[in-house]
């Protein structure tokens, strides 16, 4: 006895990639917009969306752009040597015809400079709690070390033909936030980036990592290397007034090397705010909730497991100010890792100096 067919076909299961295009359906143009400073992964991430929208519909006209700075060298490199158009988000379209999508970051969390627009799709890889109401589409997996991971299966998703700049651009994105320590990134991260490798420009890529430095990056490291302070294996450091915010997440990443560190919080100030990075090699650390914990009621922060981030407004920047801010930012710190009473070590004694040869 043959078993009867069933008369109502399943449909076929449609991929991130045909949802977030059928989002943009009712739009004629896109504004791509991430976070503020941009860094590798949001510049490659909305140049990888670019693609993927002109691929399906050509007539639609895309905008990538720019909120804040391009803060790290490696950064405004990419920019430069990628050519990639990127228009102050002030200056992007806006209105009824216009579809935000928001990319390596989710509404209301402290890194946007104006919220005033709901997106229409919203992209990132960060566990950050974004206020997500009324968006059309999201794709939010905090399990992917890179936002460029998942948009560079969107362009596999829908075949979409991959430039030398793009697989560059791309590689880099998803470099930049997995090859660090500690390592935040799985399989689809490493797969990626196998199938991204061959197809990149190897001599731009060393081009974009090798940046040349201002003086003030060195002058900044010097700070942060007197100001830093160990508690256990818990090390904080004050960074100072920094010439650009994302300086205090790349002496996190240096100091965590240090062997006696299990924890590492630096601090600085730029302009209006006090910004925080903290970086972890414990296995189940959740970084991210510290921080949000140590900033409650202060400030924003999120991240991973790992690596973390936040800021604080300085509402008043006397020096006796800033100092107190420190002395609550340190206390509820060791209350979250569980360091109270600890006494405390200047990292480096103060260097002797010679005279100018």
């Amino acid at each position: 006895m043959k078993a009867r067919s069933n008369s109502h076909p399943v449909a076929a299961r449609r991929s991130r990639s045909d949802r977030f295009v059928e989002a943009l359906d009712p739009f004629d143009r896109v504004v791509l917009a991430s976070h503020i400073n941009p860094d590798p992964d949001a510049l490659a991430s909305m140049l990888g969306l670019r693609a993927v929208i002109e691929h399906r519909r050509p007539e639609v006209d895309v905008t990538l752009t720019l909120d804040g700075m391009l803060a790290r060298a490696e950064n405004r490199a990419m920019v430069e040597l990628l050519e990639i158009p990127l228009v102050p988000v002030e200056d992007a379209p806006s209105g009824p015809g216009v579809a935000l999508v928001m990319v390596d970051s989710q509404p209301h969390t402290g890194r946007r400079g104006s919220e005033e627009v709901t997106p229409v799709a919203v992209l990132d890889h960060h566990q950050t709690g974004g206020e997500l109401d009324g968006v059309s589409f999201l794709d939010i997996r905090p399990d992917m070390g890179a936002t460029s991971t998942m948009v560079a299966g969107y362009l596999l998703e829908q075949q979409v033909p991959l430039t030398e700049r793009l697989a560059t651009a791309l590689f880099y994105g998803i470099e930049s936030e997995s090859i660090g320590y500690p390592r935040e990134s799985g399989p689809a991260d490493d797969g990626a980036l196998v199938w991204l490798f061959p197809r990149a420009d190897k001599d731009l890529m060393a081009r974009i990592r090798n940046p040349r430095l201002p003086e003030s990056y060195f002058e900044t490291a010097q700070h942060a290397l007197a100001n830093a302070f160990l508690y256990d294996d818990l090390l904080v450091c004050w960074c100072g007034e920094v010439p650009q915010p994302d300086i205090i997440a790349e002496l996190a990443d240096f100091f965590i090397r240090f062997d006696r560190a299990h924890w590492v919080v630096a601090i600085g100030r730029f302009r209006d705010q006090v910004r925080l990075s903290a970086r972890t090699d414990s296995l189940g650390a959740r970084s991210g909730e510290v921080l949000r914990a140590v900033v409650d009621g202060l400030g924003t922060a999120g991240g991973h497991d790992k690596r973390a981030g936040g800021s604080i407004p300085l509402t008043d920047p006397r020096p006796e100010a800033i100092e107190e801010l420190l002395r609550l930012l340190r206390l509820r710190l060791f209350e979250q890792l569980g360091v109270s009473g600890v006494p405390g070590r200047r990292f480096l004694p103060a260097s002797p100096t010679i005279r100018v040869p």
